[in-house]
């Protein structure tokens, strides 16, 4: 008899199947405790490596952001310390406007306050202050480094750094931010025990810049600052940063804390459902690891009512002393729930495990109803809408095999047919598109076709019209031109008396010349149309000015440019100076008693074929009526008594000649709070004549 048989038990050389099952157990029973011990033991610390690494990088994300907060402030005081406004309100010792220019660029840059002072440390004006409040002095530090730098002419620093403030110092820069400072202190499980109940004291993100003349002589003192004291805004958006909705998996929630000293005074930690942790303390431990050793933690910690995956890092202010904390976590509950979630699993799929090779012999009935439930599967899936579902192979070779290759074919040939009708709709539907489309562009070439042939019977007949009018109007106007020259010459002094009646019909011929000119401009304008050269809008409109000033001088009308064009566009400059001084004459005269005149340009489209400028000629008298705005472009019409009516009919031809529009409304239709009417001149870089 051989060895193993004498050891082994008589049940167990008795049957095969016994063999079998100790085969089975005897692995189950003591190799997987074994490594499942081993699993877990490795697993946990992994797990918490991996927790102290993802709050490490959250800490990072913080401390980056934290820190461009700060050089914000610093780039933003010296921006404004540089500003050209800022030297020239200064030059002209305006205090009302440099207080609505640090009020401005507070608001711009998001800052608690920003201060102006004298070399010697004398508050000039500040965004709070009233703007009949004059100039008081501040603290003593303040005049003292004002002075220095007053004397010896070197900048102070620009870098802006956190500063610990008492409440005189901060109300001295800012006395509108007293609501904020006063922080009541809370009692804190495992804080250091003090004697204090109220934090009076501010830690603030302050820069001082000097204002330097052109001979780097100091010429005022520039502070700002943030107020790091419940600023809710700027932890916030620490938490969204660090934090993003979605981040923390497992339901986890992410904090955020600044400290002064060991004191919350910012945070979005939650002391109750809708009271946030201000004024509460962070425990003995942390402090002194952080605060008094200079350490960064990383490891978990109670905060305030649970624990958290913490990380905290100690904040300097300029010297170098750690004046307070940066704190970010989160927390750790559902972590850990979740590691003893998935050691309950792991000892699940080991019982499961020895259940499965306990009844190892249902195997054999899946060979029946794995097909049928396969197929049930599919079926329900292919009434879904799932066109691919297909049974598959499957082990068996019996009826309900054959039945499931039966069932995948016809799912093929439905397939394949349903494919067929969906591409004979797309083609349908595809011809039915392209027919749509090919009319809808017949029929708007045949509008425009209309519209050109239009136009052209109307110049045609505008032109002959216009030559008719013109051969039989020249005559009689030559006729009395070269009589009244007759007259003057044959009356010689005798003609003094009606000296003025002769000048008022040379007027009225040199008017009638003038229209029958105009007609002819008009209605033939490749006769009449000058070069096409590269113009400067901006510079037309300064040259129109310069040639209407004289009716601007008798009136009481402000002139506002906004000229903010930088292309040049395709156009004879004489025309378009034409077009502008007829729309500034109209604009005057809207304004008899005085008004606004503005100006605008700007460009306009991006391609080749669209790229131009838009100037537009608002006043602000009555606005056009609307029985005007109906008629504005048509020849003869005017609302003047000594008009012709063909100003704005001869400006749109002009500037359709080169392929541009022309255009009037009232401004308050265009969205605007102001009365008065609008005129638009649409030009392009690269002009494209218009068609006849």
């Amino acid at each position: 008899m051989k060895l193993h048989n004498l050891l082994a038990p008589r049940w167990l050389t008795r049957s095969i199947r016994n063999k079998l099952l100790a085969m089975a157990l005897l692995p189950l029973l003591v190799v997987l405790p074994l490594l499942l011990g081993a699993l877990v033991i490795w697993g946990n610390a992994a797990y918490d490596r991996l927790l102290i690494t993802k709050v490490r990088s959250d800490l990072a994300v913080a401390r980056g952001y934290f820190g461009q907060v700060l050089g914000e402030v610093g780039s933003g005081t010296l921006a404004v310390a540089q500003s050209h406004t800022l030297h020239l309100a200064l030059a002209q010792h305006d205090l009302q406007s440099l207080q609505v220019l640090l009020e401005k660029e507070r608001r711009r840059l998001g800052f608690d306050f920003i201060n102006l002072y004298s070399p010697q440390g004398v508050l000039l004006t500040a965004d709070w202050t009233p703007s009949h409040q004059s100039a008081q002095s501040t603290s003593a530090a303040l005049r003292a480094t004002a002075s220095g730098m007053a004397s010896t002419h070197q900048p102070a620093p620009r870098n802006a750094s956190l500063t610990l403030l008492n409440a005189n110092e901060l109300l001295a820069l800012a006395p509108h931010l007293a609501p904020r400072i006063r922080i009541p202190l809370i009692a804190t499980r495992g804080a250091a025990p003090i004697e204090r109940t109220v934090e009076d004291r501010a830690l603030v993100m302050l820069s001082n810049t000097p204002v330097l003349g052109l001979k780097g002589e100091t010429l005022a003192l520039l502070r700002g600052g943030v107020l790091l004291n419940q600023n809710l805004d700027l932890i916030d958006h620490i938490n969204r940063i660090v934090y993003p909705d979605g981040s923390l998996p497992f339901g986890s929630n992410g904090t955020a804390t600044l400290f002064m000293d060991d004191v919350r005074i910012t945070t979005n930690v939650r002391l109750f459902q809708d009271q946030r942790a201000i004024g509460t303390r962070v425990s003995q431990a942390v402090r002194d690891a952080v605060l008094a050793r200079g350490d960064t933690w990383l490891d978990r910690a109670f905060v305030v009512n649970d624990w958290y995956v913490s990380a905290y890092e100690p904040l300097m202010d300029a010297a170098g002393r750690r004046v307070g904390m940066l704190y970010v976590g989160y927390l750790e509950e559902p972590f850990r729930l979740v590691k003893y979630n998935i050691l309950s699993l792991i000892i699940g799929i080991f019982l499961f495990v020895i259940v499965l090779a306990a009844v190892f012999s249902v195997r054999w009935a899946r060979s029946i109803f794995r097909p049928v439930e396969q197929m049930n599967r599919t079926m329900q899936h292919a009434e879904e809408g799932d066109t691919s579902a297909r049974v598959g192979a499957v082990e068996a070779r019996d009826e309900i095999g054959a039945l499931a290759i039966h069932l995948d074919q016809l799912l093929d040939v439905i397939d394949e047919k349903t494919r067929a009708l969906q591409r004979w709709a797309g083609e349908l539907d595809a011809k039915v598109t392209e027919r749509t489309h090919e009319l809808a562009q017949s029929t708007a070439s045949l509008q425009q076709a209309q519209q050109k042939l239009v136009k052209s019977e109307k110049l045609a007949a505008i032109g002959q019209l216009t030559a008719s009018v013109a051969h039989e109007i020249n005559n009689p106007i030559a006729v009395m031109q070269g009589n009244l020259d007759l007259m003057r010459e044959t009356l010689g002094d005798h003609a003094r008396p009606v000296a003025a009646e002769l000048r008022l019909m040379d007027q009225q011929v040199e008017r009638m010349r003038l229209i029958v000119t105009q007609l002819l401009q008009y209605a033939r304008p490749t006769e009449y149309a000058g070069y096409v050269e590269t113009v400067d809008v901006n510079r037309v409109l300064e040259n129109s000015l310069v040639l209407v000033s004289h009716l601007l001088a008798h009136t009481r009308i402000e002139v506002v440019r906004r000229l903010q064009a930088t292309r040049n566009i395709g156009i004879n400059e004489q025309e378009l100076q034409q077009v502008v001084i007829n729309l500034l004459i109209n604009a005057i005269q809207a304004m008899p008693e005085g008004g606004t005149l503005l100006l605008d340009t700007h460009d306009r489209g991006e391609t080749p074929t669209s790229a131009g400028v838009v100037i537009e000629v608002r006043d602000s008298g009555a606005g056009l009526s609307p029985p005007a705005r109906e008629k504005l472009f048509r020849p003869f019409f005017t609302t003047k008594n000594d008009g012709n009516g063909l100003g704005l009919w001869i400006s749109l031809g002009l500037v359709e000649r080169y392929g541009g529009s022309i255009s009037g409304a009232n401004r308050r239709d265009r969205g605007e709070d102001a009365p008065g009417a609008v005129f638009s001149i649409s030009l392009l870089s690269e002009p494209q004549k218009q068609e006849d």
